[in-house]
């Protein structure tokens, strides 16, 4: 008996390529930007935690008289130490915007470009109905994030502000009374408080939506988003793997 003859139709599956892409390593984030991340964190995370605290005071029970216990002191003494910490490495951050390199550069906090403007919409796009990015994306911060990280300094400074006037009250020290006009401008200083309080939310917002952001776009664009900020790498492909 003849053997039948089967026959196969062409796969409509293209064939994967199988060459590997060339990768070119840019030395974005120096290492003062990176120092001024980490330490900007670690200050933020315990300024959220404690300022909680202080705006909702935790009941602890202990055996100890009140008099011989000192818990809400140490959370205001943090909260106060990182403040100061966080100022400080912000006046950094600001020198370093002037001399440091182009990524660094206050200029790309500001989209003056047509291109950056359609970089922000299509990052938009990205990460609200996660599409594909299509367009160019800058290899330091996109436009889309340049746009809101300049927003966080602004906001910072605001509770830079109202968070020495808050402090003017307890302290003589020349910094803090700086502020105390702010006071009685918001209406005393349970306004100061509250609007203080209030964007306490807007950096616990903003420290969720970063973490995930930083590790939706390492996945998206594979150039080493997260790793950059503790080497100062990132990857580029070459435009003809593309």
């Amino acid at each position: 008996m003849s053997t039948p003859v089967i026959e196969r139709k062409a796969s409509s599956i293209p064939a994967a390529n199988t060459q590997p892409a060339d990768y070119r390593r840019i030395y974005v984030w120096e290492l003062p930007v990176r120092v001024y991340h980490w330490i900007n964190a670690v200050a933020l995370v315990a300024l959220c935690i404690t300022g909680y605290l202080i705006g909702a005071p935790v009941r602890l029970f202990y055996a100890a008289e009140a008099y011989q216990q000192y818990w809400f002191g140490c959370v205001r003494f943090i909260h106060f130490m990182a403040a100061f910490i966080y100022v400080f490495n912000f006046l950094a951050r600001l020198y370093w915007g002037f001399v440091g390199n182009k990524y660094a550069s206050w200029a790309a906090f500001f989209p003056l470009k047509p291109s950056q403007r359609q970089e922000i919409v299509d990052v938009i796009k990205a990460d609200v109905f996660e599409t594909k990015l299509h367009g160019p994306i800058s290899t330091g911060h996109n436009a889309l994030a340049g746009v809101i990280y300049f927003g966080t300094f602004l906001a910072f400074v605001f509770q830079t502000i109202t968070g020495f006037a808050l402090y003017s009250s307890m302290s003589n020290s020349w910094l803090p009374q700086m502020f105390n006009w702010i006071v009685p401008l918001m209406g005393g200083e349970f306004g100061v408080r509250f609007w203080h309080h209030l964007f306490l939310w807007f950096f616990v917002t903003f420290i969720i939506v970063h973490v995930y952001l930083a590790f939706y776009h390492d996945y998206i664009e594979g150039r080493g988003t997260v790793s950059s900020i503790i080497g100062g790498w990132k990857f580029e492909r070459d435009k003809r793997d593309k």
